[in-house]
């Protein structure tokens, strides 16, 4: 009779422990296994320098402006010659580049604001040699927030421009 109630009670542990381990490799068969994870460090992972996830993470993916500014700061022209050199060295990949805003202003006001951002990386992109024909711009304005709240350090995380990578030859 004992045997019987503690099975149920070592199957449910079972599979409580699975399902911890589980969500300690990144969840249930979506690719994060320890071959994955080590994969990461080799092709088109973070350790391989021709791949988008090293564009995003190591080359940066983004840069930063100063309120109501499409100025491009020193930082930002330095994340941008890191993007243009990579973009040189990988001519398969073409970029989108979205400008954002805060939420301050007008819809209007920051749909321009957003373009300008958007425009300054292009433009900045092309004289490093960047071939305009494989940049686009979009403004979304305020429309798409990374974070939101009412205070600078939200608003300075949301007045941005994002470079967007894609496979393929510019149309």
């Amino acid at each position: 009779m004992t045997k019987s109630i503690f099975r149920p009670v070592r199957v449910a542990l079972l599979i409580g422990t699975l399902a911890l381990a589980a969500c300690s490799q990144g969840g249930f068969g979506n690719g994060d296994s320890a071959a994955g994870v080590a994969g990461a460090a080799g092709a088109g992972g973070v350790g391989d320098p021709t791949s988008p996830v090293y564009f995003n993470e190591v080359v940066g993916d983004r840069v930063l402006f100063a309120v109501d500014q499409s100025t491009l700061s020193p930082e930002a022209q330095n994340v941008l010659a890191g993007q243009a050199q990579w973009l040189l060295a990988n001519p398969e990949f073409t970029a989108l580049i979205e400008g954002h805003a805060d939420e301050q202003g007008t819809r209007e006001y920051n749909l321009a604001l957003g373009a300008r951002r958007a425009a300054a990386v292009r433009e900045y992109l092309v004289s490093r040699g960047v071939p305009d024909a494989r940049l686009r711009t979009i403004s979304y304005g305020k429309e798409r927030p990374l974070q939101i709240c009412s205070d600078e350090a939200c608003y300075s995380q949301n007045r941005r421009a994002v470079t967007v990578l894609s496979a393929g030859l510019a149309s």
